[in-house]
């Protein structure tokens, strides 16, 4: 071989070693599009955080399939528990509910179950559903204060307070504008209560919320499902934000069973008021164009 055609076997050579560099860095950032730390997934295999679904299968509870999920490692049996508890407290709240209303409004209009769900879930907003979200917020914030200013939690609890009624806000997680005293509330709390007292939680978001309940027991404001779960899922490390969600995964199964009802009462576009009645009108007088 001459030296003209050594060169030439050797540029076409690094010409298709650069061509196939180029498709592998391509192909390596296709496949990282969805790149993904939850589900590993090919032809006959199906991992969730590493560990193979078929051994999950009646071995893992679905709560704690919910931890898993979202949060990476499988949960004590006694966390599991607790979220449960807040999990169950949560799922529904009557008809009257806005979410729980516009499913039932959506069904009777011919959508399907799905979009009857997803209706009811995307009326859960920062007004409506939002509280608990908040009320996590707010908990972890004192619980901060109190570690690194030393301040007794009454204090913080009755600073916290003023700043609410100063603004005109209420504080999230505490009093109900339907209940006296949520009935949710004394079970919950129990249970963070006795997992305070086995040291499966510390018992610092507990201490705070009661303080800041202690400050508004003057005006009969204890505190509601969104503060007690709220006291849950401050305990076991839930951040905020997936706070909301996990009450939207809980009451999305009362937002279903409405549904679910309501589509099989043969009822035909069903409006939030009953027939024969209509919503007053407050507009002008009927007048001349």
């Amino acid at each position: 071989m001459s030296a003209d055609e050594r060169a030439d076997l050797e540029t076409r050579l690094a010409a298709a070693q650069a061509e196939t560099a180029r498709l592998e860095a391509r192909i390596a950032s296709t496949t990282a599009w969805w790149s993904t730390a939850i589900t590993k997934i090919e032809p006959g295999v199906i991992e969730l955080r590493g560990y193979p679904v078929q051994q999950l299968i009646g071995n893992l509870g679905f709560v704690e399939t919910v931890w898993l999920m979202t949060r990476g490692e499988r949960p004590e049996p006694a966390q599991a528990a607790l979220l449960e508890a807040a999990l169950v407290a949560s799922v529904d709240h009557g008809p009257q509910a806005p979410s729980i209303a516009s499913a039932r409004m959506a069904v009777t209009c011919g959508v399907g179950l799905n979009s009857a769900v997803a209706n009811g879930v995307n009326v859960l907003g920062d007004t409506h559903g939002g509280a608990g979200q908040q009320c996590v917020q707010l908990l972890n914030r004192l619980v901060a204060a109190h570690r690194d200013t030393g301040a007794s939690l009454d204090e913080l609890a009755a600073a916290e307070v003023a700043s609410h009624k100063a603004r005109g806000e209420f504080v999230p997680g505490f009093g109900h504008r339907f209940h006296p005293r949520d009935p949710r509330r004394d079970p919950l709390l129990a249970l963070v209560e006795r997992a305070r007292d086995q040291g499966v939680v510390e018992g610092r978001h507990l201490d705070i919320a009661l303080a800041v309940e202690g400050v508004l027991a003057s005006r009969n404001v204890p505190m509601n499902i969104d503060g007690v779960s709220a006291v849950v899922y401050g305990e076991l490390g839930i951040e905020p934000e997936l706070a909301r969600g996990l009450f939207v995964l809980s009451r999305s199964v009362g937002i279903l069973a409405h549904a679910w009802e309501e589509g099989g009462s043969g009822q035909r576009i069903k409006g939030p008021l009953p027939k024969g009645f209509l919503a007053d009108y407050t507009g002008p007088a009927t007048r001349d164009l």
